[in-house]
């Protein structure tokens, strides 16, 4: 199917949506708040209205998800789902499980889906053979965001091994700015703690750890390496980093009082918000020991079962505009992410976004495209929630590495 024809049929469904009722709205819960995640939310709501349905915002502030999942609960148990919801990785599948989500099927064969969503998506995209969610985007999280003005003050050029990247950081620090950016959240620590663990043992051994959950690479003496690098970019975070929203983390390095941050490329939309120029004003380069592999999410909507047939056509027009070549390319230009979509061109994309569609192209091809752990799509969130609860501990000092690399595999083995 040509890009033209699904451009029609999304302008169709719109267009029928639009038809069948004149105050026609989706109720979008979300946790898209900062700057430049508002703005990429913007581009949906303008997307929608141009077909004539209302947007119902429903924001729950967090950036790792995990207080808008909270509420969805409550909503759902009092009855009162919202029409759409931000989901990401195996929340998707619980929720399907439990026979809570709309099917989608129909639209999806219209449009090809499947020909054009990368089956490591699809992955969480679908459940028992059904489309069940419309991804928006592919985030990747092994990313460092670096201020290039102080890169260039401190004399630090872009680090390619480990101990590159614990030397610029001691530069920066013994200059006086803070070397890593930080929010003390156990979401933005598991963040890091994905390229720690990669870093560390390669893309076998996440596997086997993050994935696979073998209790021999979970206590393993390469786990112990991973805490143990933890621990080290410990050292160069600043004293207040304590509930930090990572926004706020990305905002230092943006204002040149910090060096590096270790994020996903939504911190990106932060520095284009900011009017910064990816290659000018910052830069962005893989976790050194990461390179080759992609860590990777996928924002996604997920329609939940509702009775008004309204609601109903509104949920289709939302998932046709999220599936649109046109929004695909406006939402990821602001939200920083690159298209879920493989068929769309990557020169209207900047720097990092072009190097991100590359890199997520060479490493699905190469097998170095691996779901995030801290992100929800490595194993189920009983697990993650697990995992982050000894991760944070020990990046608080409770435990050190090799009593953490122990926790770790008493934690997932009671959370299975």
């Amino acid at each position: 199917m040509t890009m033209m024809k699904k451009l029609h049929m999304t302008v169709a469904v719109l267009a029928l949506s639009t038809t069948a009722a004149a105050a026609q709205e989706v109720e979008v819960l979300h946790w898209w708040t900062s700057g430049g995640e508002a703005a990429a939310v913007g581009t949906l709501r303008d997307t929608l209205a141009a077909g004539g349905i209302g947007w119902q915002d429903m924001p729950v502030a967090g950036g790792g998800g995990s207080d808008a999942m909270t509420v969805l609960r409550a909503r759902v148990t009092a009855g009162d789902a919202p029409t759409a919801v931000q989901m990401l990785g195996f929340s998707i599948q619980d929720w399907a499980a439990e026979g809570a989500l709309a099917n989608l099927d129909s639209l999806a064969a219209d449009q090809g889906w499947a020909d054009v969503v990368p089956a490591a998506l699809q992955r969480f995209s679908t459940y028992d053979g059904s489309w069940v969610a419309a991804p928006v985007n592919v985030h990747s999280t092994n990313w460092v965001w670096a201020n290039t003005a102080l890169m260039a003050e401190l004399g630090i050029t872009q680090p390619t091994s480990w101990e590159e990247f614990v030397a610029a950081m001691e530069t920066a620090k013994a200059a006086g700015y803070t070397a890593l950016a930080h929010g003390g959240q156990a979401w933005q620590e598991a963040t890091m703690f994905d390229s720690m663990v990669m870093g560390a043992g390669g893309p076998d051994f996440y596997q086997a750890a993050m994935v696979d959950l073998d209790p021999a690479a979970l206590g393993s003496d390469t786990m112990v390496e991973a805490f143990d690098r933890m621990a080290t970019l410990r050292s160069y975070v600043d004293d207040n980093f304590s509930g930090r929203d990572w926004n706020l983390a990305t905002a230092m390095v943006i204002n040149g009082d910090a060096l590096f941050q270790i994020m996903g490329d939504w911190a990106k939309g932060e520095f284009v918000n900011a009017g910064m120029t990816a290659g000018n004003e910052f830069q962005c380069f893989r976790v050194p020991g990461t390179e080759g592999t992609v860590t990777f999410n996928s924002d996604q909507f997920a329609m939940f079962n509702v009775a008004d047939e309204s609601d109903q056509a509104s949920q289709l027009a939302m998932a046709s505009a999220v599936m649109s070549p046109e929004f695909q390319v406006t939402f990821n230009l602001v939200k920083g992410s690159v298209p879920a979509r493989t068929d769309i061109p990557s020169d209207q994309f900047d720097a990092c976004g072009q190097l991100g569609m590359a890199q997520l192209a060479e490493a699905a091809a190469s097998g170095g495209l691996f779901g995030s752990m801290a992100h929800g799509h490595a194993n189920t969130p009983s697990v993650q929630n697990a995992m982050y609860d000894v991760i944070t501990a020990h990046f608080n000092g409770e435990y050190d590495a090799a009593t953490a690399a122990a926790e770790l595999v008493t934690a997932v083995e009671i959370a299975q």
